[in-house]
């Protein structure tokens, strides 16, 4: 079986992505959750050969070289600890993440977009001060007005996030997919059920 197992690797190349290794800092915390600190397989075997990871959990497959076989990581923590970024970049993704993936008009999930409070046409520029996810209708409905002239309340006032807001923001939306390797290293800060 580990001979078909290699030879769909070689034939299927997205059958790679398969294998993610969730990355810990060297204080067994994720580097990012949102979104999560995953490296592709072979990055994980590479930075354990060079000495710079310890593996902490591994699949049940096994890679091959000539002189080896290792089994795939699926949990490794860097030796050396990386300070945590303090200031969360202004990017779409983290603008819907900040806001929950729902419109901050009426509350919509799903099909969002980005619309600026102060309209950029009356001198509104696109910062985390200003700039709000919408579902399309509200969108459209606000257009280049103000938000009196509009009639639309925000849910909440746009602001900057702290990092330490978005990591716990990203916690609340686990990505589709989670090895059960990894269960223990992403929640261990949870408070537990009495």
């Amino acid at each position: 079986m580990d001979g078909d197992f290699r030879t769909s690797f070689v034939r299927e190349p997205a059958a790679l992505k398969q294998y993610p290794a969730l990355v810990l800092n060297a204080d067994y915390r994720p580097l990012s959750y949102y979104p999560l600190s995953l490296w592709p397989w072979q990055e994980a075997v590479k930075a354990a050969f060079l000495d710079r990871v310890d593996i902490v959990a591994e699949y049940d497959h096994v890679v091959r070289s000539q002189r080896s076989r290792i089994r795939i990581p699926s949990v490794v923590v860097l030796k050396e600890y990386v300070k945590p970024q303090k200031r969360v970049a202004f990017t779409r993704f983290n603008l819907f993440l900040r806001d929950q993936f729902c419109c901050q008009y009426c509350g919509a999930k799903g099909d969002l977009t980005f619309d600026h409070v102060l309209p950029r046409s009356r001198g509104g520029i696109t910062s985390w001060e200003n700039v709000v996810a919408a579902c399309s209708p509200c969108n459209l409905r606000k257009g280049s007005k103000t938000l009196k002239q509009s009639g639309l309340r925000l849910a909440r006032p746009p602001r900057q996030p702290s990092a330490e807001e978005m990591q716990n923001q990203g916690r609340r939306f686990p990505p589709n997919h989670l090895h059960d390797s990894w269960l223990d290293y992403l929640y261990w800060d949870a408070e537990l059920e009495a």
